[in-house]
């Protein structure tokens, strides 16, 4: 059986020129920023964080492929009312199903640009390696 990724196209395509909770958030109670030096991709994050561990509001800005900013902007209707420790435990594969698509391994970085962003903005994991 052939997979169509047709309607996946469309769908990243809504979501590059039609982006979710695009803009700024004043009340925003963490932030985060990166780039993907490969192609000057460009994701910030803005968390609203509610008195229940909850993401209340999110909101990204940025700049770069479609890839990318679709992918920002798929996270944030995934992430908006999340536990934080949901939200920590999201790993790739949420994001490379959400998108739906084979993915070469410099659109790889493009796509989970933002879910690195998210993990910034949400603070480090303490290092159990050392």
């Amino acid at each position: 059986m052939a997979v169509s990724y047709e309607m996946y196209q469309e769908q990243i395509l809504d979501h590059y020129k039609h982006p979710r909770n695009k803009g700024s958030l004043p009340s925003a109670t963490k932030n985060a920023r990166d780039t993907n030096p490969l192609c000057g991709d460009e994701v910030v994050l803005h968390l609203k964080i509610d008195g229940s561990d909850r993401i209340a509001d999110v909101r990204f800005e940025g700049q770069g492929c479609a890839i990318s900013q679709a992918s920002a902007s798929m996270l944030t209707t995934i992430v908006k009312g999340m536990s934080l420790g949901d939200a920590t435990a999201l790993d790739r594969d949420a994001i490379l199903k959400k998108l739906g698509i084979p993915l070469s391994a410099v659109r790889l970085k493009c796509a989970l640009l933002s879910l690195h962003v998210l993990k910034v903005a949400l603070g480090p994991k303490p290092d159990v390696s050392k």
